[in-house]
């Protein structure tokens, strides 16, 4: 057995990264961060379709309950598929690079957003429209499955030693530019009908799917990969191997992921939905707080990744998920008092501060949880696994809204904390873990 750990390569190889890191780092960074904006910009759009305009446009007839339901089951649909993405994505990036994966997921993604943009409504096509609007669904969701391992990983290993938290935050940083510009595109679209307001957003993806293939064209490939091909010691079955020999770790990501993405997505499409169906506030006040936390998270997401590099992962992590078990009924007695000023402050909090510090912190620590040769695997099924869970939060929160009112929600919220919490305890540190000490509790893969 290796005595590597993870986040190092196997011995004889070359090594996570030097203290400069690779002269590309900064390149990489911003091309991975420009190719996840565009790809939460395609994925939350949906969630704000969903949350706004889906119910009418494609479930008509139902009572206003069960349209919300039925919107938010396909918002899941996409969610379910992203395990199948991370697993291609995973196995493609272990064994042909990281850089093909990144290219081809964009495209997939792209085409499959641009095309809902021109789909047909109920009125138009009848029951065809809602199964269009779900195989687009799923063509979303293995695209957006297979993106996040290859744009975090490329970053983490081009980064220098010291500051992998920093850099590897930067394309987390396109999950509130990506969520703030789609708003900014519904808040726009909302001068339009309703027919056009939702389409508008959809249709506008085709200009940054352009602009995030030129970048990352010109994008270099991991130079851990490259090291592994000069050694001749690529996975030859990285699913596989992960699932064998780390499953316990994958098992810890899907907890940790759990904290970060239940608490985002019963934000940014539930809450959104409660505040509008309720009455407590119309569109423009609920998007506003959705832009203005967006648009300070594309900063504090960095700042949080550049702190776990000084107190370490597991510290900041446990924060965070300590704060979203916290602030669950804060978060709807802000909202309920009707004031602008509470609801946007519901939205900072709950996105810039309590996410964004789970979410700032999760690539570095991800991707060092597993060797180079598996890594991709490891953190993508990992990650998308969860997300494939988490996916189904707006759906179980309307059904909890409609038992228990928004108390059931608050606490499916608290819940998702108390899970990070959970996985935060039994997760070690690997904040500058000498190559030579493996991670106690940790199954390492054998060098091959």
């Amino acid at each position: 057995m290796s005595t590597s750990s993870p986040g190092s390569a196997p011995r004889g190889q070359t090594p996570t990264g030097p203290d400069t890191g690779s002269p590309d780092k900064l390149r990489v960074a911003l091309g991975s961060a420009v190719g996840t904006t565009v790809e939460n910009y395609d994925f939350l759009a949906y969630g704000t379709a969903a949350a706004l305009y889906f119910g009418d446009a494609f479930f008509p007839g139902e009572s206003p309950l069960a349209a919300t339901l039925a919107s938010f089951a396909t918002l899941g649909v996409g969610f379910a598929m992203r395990p199948i993405g991370g697993i291609i994505g995973g196995h493609l990036g272990d064994r042909l690079g990281r850089k093909p994966v990144l290219v081809g997921a964009l495209l997939l993604m792209g085409v499959a957003t641009t095309a809902i943009g021109f789909l047909p409504t109920y009125d138009q096509v009848g029951a065809l429209a809602p199964i269009l609007l779900v195989l687009l669904r799923l063509l979303q969701g293995i695209g957006f499955g297979a993106e996040w391992g290859g744009a975090i990983l490329m970053t983490y290993e081009h980064a220098p030693l010291h500051r992998k938290g920093l850099y590897s935050a930067i394309p987390q940083a396109g999950v509130p530019l990506g969520l703030l510009l789609a708003n900014v595109a519904f808040l726009i679209a909302a001068r339009f009908d309703s027919h056009l307001a939702w389409r508008i957003p959809f249709l506008l993806s085709a200009l940054l799917i352009a602009a995030g293939l030129v970048i990352r064209l010109k994008v270099s490939e991991s130079p851990e990969f490259q090291a592994l091909q000069r050694t001749d010691t690529i996975a030859k079955s990285p699913v596989a191997e992960v699932l064998r020999d780390d499953w316990r770790t994958v098992l810890r990501v899907i907890g940790l992921r759990l904290a970060e993405t239940g608490g985002f997505y019963a934000i940014v499409t539930y809450l959104l939905s409660y505040i509008t169906s309720e009455g407590i506030a119309g569109h423009a006040v609920a998007l506003t707080g959705l832009v203005l936390a967006a648009s300070l998270g594309v900063c504090t997401t960095i700042l949080f990744g550049r702190l776990s590099d000084s107190v370490g992962r597991r510290p900041l992590y446990l924060t965070g998920s300590l704060l979203t078990l916290a602030f669950g009924f804060p978060m709807f007695l802000l909202v309920n008092t009707g004031h602008t000023l509470a609801i946007v402050a519901a939205f900072v909090c709950g996105l810039a501060l309590c996410h964004d510090a789970l979410a700032g912190t999760q690539g570095a620590w991800f991707s060092e949880l597993f060797d180079a040769r598996l890594r991709t695997s490891g953190a993508s099924i990992g990650y998308q696994f969860s997300a494939a869970i988490s996916g189904f939060i707006p759906f179980i929160a309307a059904a909890l809204s409609g038992a228990w009112g928004w108390a059931g929600v608050a606490v499916l919220y608290c819940a998702c904390g108390g899970i990070g919490v959970l996985a935060s305890l039994v997760t070690p540190e690997t904040r500058r873990r000498p190559a030579e000490q493996p991670l106690p509790g940790l199954s390492v893969a054998p060098t091959r």
